[in-house]
């Protein structure tokens, strides 16, 4: 089992920066990934950007140049660095843990609000 605890989120003007924590803890081994998603009403669920295990990254088309992800050497925290944010980014953002078995982990959620 993981638990994942995310800390971060809150209300930002246009053009402004947040900073969103996971801290992962439990069964955390081998190759995983961690990431962020988000979820906008009436939206699906969506990639924002991920980590490998080994320091890969990958992010939405969307976000590419405004968001950075990062983790901890121990590898058990993940931070999302969001910069330049726009109305548009106003999301519940969820961490996610895939573990080597291909095990989906979820955090609770945090909100991004993003005021024009």
């Amino acid at each position: 089992q993981v638990q994942l605890v995310e800390s971060g989120g809150g209300l930002v003007q246009a053009g402004g920066s947040l900073r969103l924590s996971c801290a992962a803890s439990g069964s955390i081994f081998g190759s995983n990934v961690m990431g962020w998603y988000r979820q906008a009403p009436g939206k699906q669920r969506e990639l924002v950007a991920g980590i490998t295990s080994g320091g890969s990254t990958n992010y939405a088309d969307s976000v590419k140049g405004r968001f950075s992800i990062s983790r901890d050497n121990a590898k058990t925290t993940v931070l999302l660095q969001m910069n330049s944010l726009k109305p548009e980014d106003t999301a519940v953002y969820y961490c996610n843990y895939l573990d080597a078995y291909g095990l989906n982990y979820w955090g609770q959620g945090t909100q991004v609000t993003v005021s024009s």
